[in-house]
């Protein structure tokens, strides 16, 4: 395949990007400009969706279908981008999952270990590509990581999914840790901390309703848009935040 950059050189990976927070992160860095692979795990009808969203505005996307868990489709998913889009300068690590909501005491080893391997494990590999790309010790000219953590860190979440809480837990250190380790190599490595926010992961968890049965609890009396989340992670990827690494910025409407 003949590599088809954007004349800009601003090339952005977005994981889970088929539905959600993924999905309006993706189509705002189109609008900006970026040329963006959507990678998604499963639901081709919902990233080809996506995709035609943003060709039709005119912009440039690829989709990648590639489990964010697995370092070999991590490298497959990464070499696809160099080669058909150019060197990414911006990730944003948004792929995870939620399982029905219960205490921990009924958490079996097996759906800890896979929330924990799908959420965490899928941010460390594909922080570990773009690192080895960007980072100007390996030739690279920089760049921005965004991870999608959650307000679940901070809460705990008891009754619902702990489990969940500890996965995004792991990536507020591992976003912390990283952007110290790199902030020298001329990359910037931030996350952002969604609370209520209206997307289909909810029906995950058992409840599409948790939103609105929650909403009066938000100082904002509200629950937040996807794309709310998205302006938050265009900004921390973008010039405009060229002095903030290491931080955090939580849409959770007071939360």
């Amino acid at each position: 395949m003949t590599r088809n950059q954007s004349p800009n050189d601003k090339v952005a990976i977005v994981t889970g990007a088929s539905r959600g927070i993924g999905a309006e992160t993706a189509k705002l860095l189109a609008r900006e400009g970026y040329s963006v692979c959507v990678n998604y795990l499963n639901n081709d009808a919902a990233a080809q969706q996506v995709e035609r969203e943003i060709t039709e505005a005119g912009g440039h996307c690829i989709t990648v279908k590639a489990d964010v868990s697995s370092s070999v489709e991590v490298a497959r998913l990464f070499a696809t981008v160099d080669e058909e889009l150019g060197t990414v300068s911006v990730l944003v690590n948004n792929a995870g999952i939620l399982m029905q909501q219960c205490q921990l005491e009924e958490i079996s080893e097996e759906r800890f270990l896979h929330v924990l391997h799908t959420n965490v494990m899928s941010c460390f590999l594909c922080c570990k590509e773009a690192v080895k790309r960007m980072s100007t010790c390996h030739g690279g000219t920089g760049g921005a990581i965004v991870n999608v953590s959650s307000g679940a860190s901070k809460s705990g979440s008891p009754n619902e999914y702990v489990d969940y809480a500890a996965s995004k837990g792991a990536i507020d250190s591992l976003t912390r840790g990283l952007a110290l380790e790199v902030a020298a190599e001329g990359i910037r490595v931030n996350a952002v901390r969604p609370g209520l926010i209206y997307t289909n992961m909810h029906a995950a968890g058992g409840e599409p309703d948790r939103v609105n049965r929650l909403a009066s609890k938000i100082p904002l009396q509200r629950g937040g848009e996807a794309i709310e989340v998205a302006e938050a992670i265009l900004w921390l990827a973008s010039e405009k935040a060229s002095f903030v690494t290491g931080s955090f910025i939580d849409p959770a409407g007071g939360l």
